[in-house]
């Protein structure tokens, strides 16, 4: 069974109390969906399979540029947070490619990963790490991501 953390609480397929409550996963969906929320915009690629995943990595192989992979949940909330900034990111740094994986979605790439926290964010040159980020620290996200992207453009 795979079990996601979301700060200071652990989530599974199985029942999970918030805030006092019982909710089952797709409760949490139901809820979420319905605050017009998006993970995607801007400049954001939506990964729903193991081969857009490789055709976005060798593209980036290809064309020069770093990869900042985005490993999220739809009912993570700090993933909901964080996800704006991103989005506003990928339009100030065309020079980067950013991709967003739902756990869920593509559990494979989440178990290859090895993906234990929800939102992290993968920094990948020719599909290798360079640098990682677990949790929605918005202001350190921002500050990798701006170093990444001003170092392209010199």
């Amino acid at each position: 069974m795979m079990l996601w953390f979301c700060p200071n609480r652990k989530f599974s397929s199985l029942p999970i109390f918030l805030m006092g409550l019982c909710l089952s996963k797709n409760e949490i969906e139901v809820e979420e969906s319905n605050n017009g929320f998006e993970f995607v915009g801007g400049n954001v690629n939506l990964i729903t399979a193991k081969e857009s995943w490789e055709e976005k990595l060798s593209q980036a192989s290809r064309e020069g540029k770093i990869v900042i992979a985005n490993f999220s949940a739809s009912w993570c909330r700090p993933c909901r947070t964080v996800a704006p900034l991103y989005s506003e990111l990928s339009e100030k740094y065309p020079s980067l490619i950013f991709l967003t994986i739902d756990v869920d979605e593509v559990s494979e790439l989440s178990t290859s990963w090895d993906i234990k926290a929800t939102p992290t964010f993968f920094f990948l040159r020719d599909g290798q790490e360079i640098d990682k980020l677990v949790g929605a620290n918005k202001a350190e996200l921002e500050k990798k991501i701006t170093i990444l992207g001003d170092s392209l453009c010199q």
